[in-house]
């Protein structure tokens, strides 16, 4: 345990694992009216109290019950980098069994989005991601993924910033696969888009996946509006299965069945990432490889240059590789966008702050 730190008494409950309905339930056995889950929903993801005794609207006897039966918090930062233009701050957070995971928000002229963490580390091990590279522990439940947001809210709603509404974006774009973790990951999202609480729209949410082809087909049958972006980087097997290697378990040709599907079902474009890589996938040959793999697909690509980790052999490639890729991707009618670099001199790729942080030894 790291110093300092006092873990929380066991047997409490977190008070954000839980749905609406698992709310109305508990209080319920307490013997409180039906109403009063409305109000302390509504104190929790519309007025985004951090503390109990801000509840005012409700008898100090159940203030006090619920402190002592629940949780409102389950994570406390670590440390915190700005970067140099002041868009971009990344988290790194501690959780109540020591574990560390990271979160980013990210400020645009007309959004503040936040890219949050799924997982503690990640099991599927992309060569050139820091948190692929540092293993996996465990899943986060759905008070962990929602309270990454709520953080970040409340920080904008104290700085007076778009009080109603202070995230305009969230993306499941941190440490971890999504998909691999489906069942809290969509309470996180159900529990952001209720419209009675937190009320985020679907269409500001995406969901990115490595490329778990049975979470891909899954969400297809949700029946929301929600974003799907594919970590693609390679359009062959060949590369990607060294790149990516769940590959080997789901090759291209299932991976686009499945997009398809996915677009069919939803009526949805799908956005595939690609990190350019120094000498790697970065050829305008490989941009016609991508061009004919996404033929006929209602489909966008954003290309992303690659957040170098120190000591890696994947290193971002040149401005003028990158422009010619992306050229090259134009002549071929292939919408594509090339992403402005956000937080590269705080280390805002996945898994950096928290690998330094980690104990070597």
């Amino acid at each position: 345990m790291r110093p300092g730190r006092n873990p929380e008494p066991l047997g409490k409950t977190p008070l954000l694992d839980l749905t609406y309905e698992q709310l109305n339930g508990l209080l319920a056995s307490w013997g409180e009216p039906a109403y009063r889950a409305d109000q302390i929903w509504g104190w929790l993801y519309r007025s985004l109290a951090a503390d109990f005794e801000e509840m005012t609207n409700l008898p100090r006897e159940l203030r006090e019950r619920l402190a002592e039966a629940t949780l409102l918090r389950t994570m406390e930062p670590l440390g915190e980098r700005v970067s140099a233009d002041g868009f971009t701050r990344k988290v790194l957070f501690a959780l109540r069994d020591d574990q560390t995971i990271e979160s980013v928000l990210m400020h645009y002229e007309q959004r503040h989005t936040t890219c949050i963490s799924t997982q503690v580390g990640c099991p599927f091990g992309c060569v050139f991601c820091a948190t692929g590279q540092s293993g996996f522990v465990r899943n986060l439940t759905p008070g962990e993924i929602v309270e990454q947001v709520l953080y970040f809210a409340r920080q904008l709603k104290d700085q007076g910033r778009r009080t109603n509404r202070p995230i305009t974006n969230v993306v499941f774009m941190g440490m971890g696969e999504p998909l691999a973790n489906y069942e809290a990951t969509w309470q996180a999202v159900e529990t952001l888009t209720h419209h009675e609480g937190f009320n985020l729209g679907a269409r500001r949410i995406t969901i990115s996946t490595v490329g778990l082809v049975t979470g891909i087909r899954r969400l297809a049958e949700e029946g929301t509006q929600i974003g799907l972006a594919i970590s693609l980087h390679a359009a062959t097997d060949e590369l990607r299965d060294e790149l990516v290697p769940i590959n080997r378990r789901y090759p291209l040709t299932h991976l686009m069945a499945a997009c398809r599907h996915y677009v069919e079902r939803t009526r949805r474009r799908i956005s595939f990432e690609y990190a350019l890589i120094h000498g790697i996938n970065d050829s305008p040959e490989q941009a016609r490889q991508l061009a004919r793999l996404l033929d006929g697909l209602l489909c966008h690509v954003n290309l992303i240059p690659l957040n170098p980790v120190p000591e890696s052999l994947y290193q971002p490639s040149p401005q003028g590789r990158i422009l010619a890729f992306q050229a090259e991707l134009n002549r071929w009618k292939v919408s594509n966008t090339l992403r402005v670099e956000r937080g590269a001199d705080i280390q805002a790729g996945c898994g950096q702050l928290r690998c330094q942080r980690m104990p070597t030894g």
